[in-house]
């Protein structure tokens, strides 16, 4: 099957990873040459529940006995993409109280940047460097690393950028700021979590020039940071809230939220002014509604955070810098690419599924499901301290 994928399917690197899956369940992943991973990666923070979640697979069986795709998003009244909604709102503030649902993260960032432009009326969007929102050429605009956006230029104009956690560029937002879209959490730089009161002054920045704040979950969002968004740490609401990943489960699945007044703009002048064929799709809907009530009927959350405590508490090494991040989005710092990059590969030869960070190429990723279970973390965080052992005694 290897030979197949790699001429067949297209890719994103030279050198993928290439393991060919068999099947997956709870924490692990097993390998068509029937070897077993723990899994400390969760599909990059999208399995919040682990792999095959009973409710989510029993949710999702349930409705394919009913109805698949039936029309385009918005016309229908399907059950479970409402029931989403609804629940979504009751765990949110009440001034994200209506959601429209996408295909992905990404998906979820474009309709975000048109319906603050058509809300506010202006164009302006001012992104943080070294930010990661997704792909697509709206997504991609918000990148400002030159070496990855050249190659597709050019891109969605009328954007520019701030220095995360630097107060002083804050002047940036103006009277001609549509929003200012950050990651509650920067992720592929490295896990950087906003210092100092940094997201309340962003927010009153935007209140005073009439700017919309849009705050991209993708990463953090739905219990891994202890709190169902990251946002809730912080002390500060935003008016659009963007997610995906971890909110289906494994399923593909994003969304944005905002007032029903903001959101209200995408309906009329011009009508359909944003729309998606397979957005809000009832099978997936239903294994994403499953996910997030087992999210906020368990105690999965605040046990994200005691599950930081034993992996900071287990990860003390002379070739760990630093961990960054919160609850079950972590990151080991390293001393340099090569070690980090060693670590990764070492550690799946010996049974354990880490992974690259975007930005930050000293980083290791950790974003075990939320599932995990202690005994579990204690046999992967052994895993790593053994094989920083061996690159210690190399070096």
């Amino acid at each position: 099957m290897k030979e197949d994928f790699l001429k067949y399917q297209a890719q994103t690197t030279p050198h993928p990873l290439a393991m060919e899956i068999s099947h997956a369940k709870g924490s692990y992943i097993f390998s068509a040459q029937r070897k077993k991973y723990l899994d400390f990666v969760a599909g990059v923070s999208a399995c919040s529940l682990g792999h095959c979640h009973p409710r989510v697979i029993s949710a999702v069986k349930n409705q394919l006995d009913k109805y698949l795709h039936v029309m385009v998003y918005g016309e229908y009244a399907l059950e479970p993409a409402v029931g989403l909604t609804k629940l979504l709102a009751s765990h949110l503030p009440e001034t994200l109280n209506k959601t429209y649902l996408t295909n992905s993260g990404t998906e979820a960032i474009e309709g975000a940047l048109k319906l603050a432009r058509r809300a506010t009326g202006r164009s302006g969007i001012i992104a943080a460097k070294m930010a990661y929102h997704g792909n697509t050429m709206g997504s991609l605009s918000l990148m400002s690393i030159e070496e990855r956006v050249h190659p597709f230029r050019p891109l969605v104009g009328d954007i520019s950028f701030i220095n995360f956690n630097v107060e002083e560029d804050l002047v940036n937002i103006t009277h001609n700021t549509a929003a200012v879209i950050l990651e509650t959490i920067q992720g592929g730089a490295g896990f950087i979590i906003p210092e100092n009161n940094y997201l309340k002054k962003v927010k009153q920045r935007c209140e005073d020039v009439g700017a919309l704040l849009i705050l991209d979950e993708i990463q953090p969002g739905f219990g891994r940071t202890g709190k169902l968004f990251g946002f809730e740490h912080f002390g500060i609401v935003p008016d659009i809230l963007v997610m995906g990943k971890g909110m289906g489960g494994g399923l593909p699945i994003g969304a944005f939220t905002a007032s029903e007044n903001v959101m209200d703009c995408l309906m009329d002048n011009p009508k359909l002014g944003h729309i998606t064929t397979f957005g809000g799709n009832a099978v997936i809907a239903a294994g994403a509604l499953a996910c997030l009530q087992e999210i906020t009927e368990s105690d999965l959350m605040a046990e994200s955070l005691q599950k930081e405590k034993l992996i900071r508490n287990l990860l003390v090494h002379p070739l760990i810098s630093e961990i960054r991040g919160m609850g079950l989005m972590l990151v080991i710092i390293t001393p340099s690419e090569e070690i980090a990059t060693n670590i990764i590969l070492k550690c799946q030869e010996k049974g354990l599924i880490l992974f690259w960070l975007l930005f930050e190429k000293k980083g290791v990723r950790i974003t075990p499901p939320l599932t995990i279970s202690k005994e579990e973390i204690k046999e992967g965080c052994g895993i790593i301290i053994e094989v920083l052992n061996e690159i210690n005694e190399t070096l």
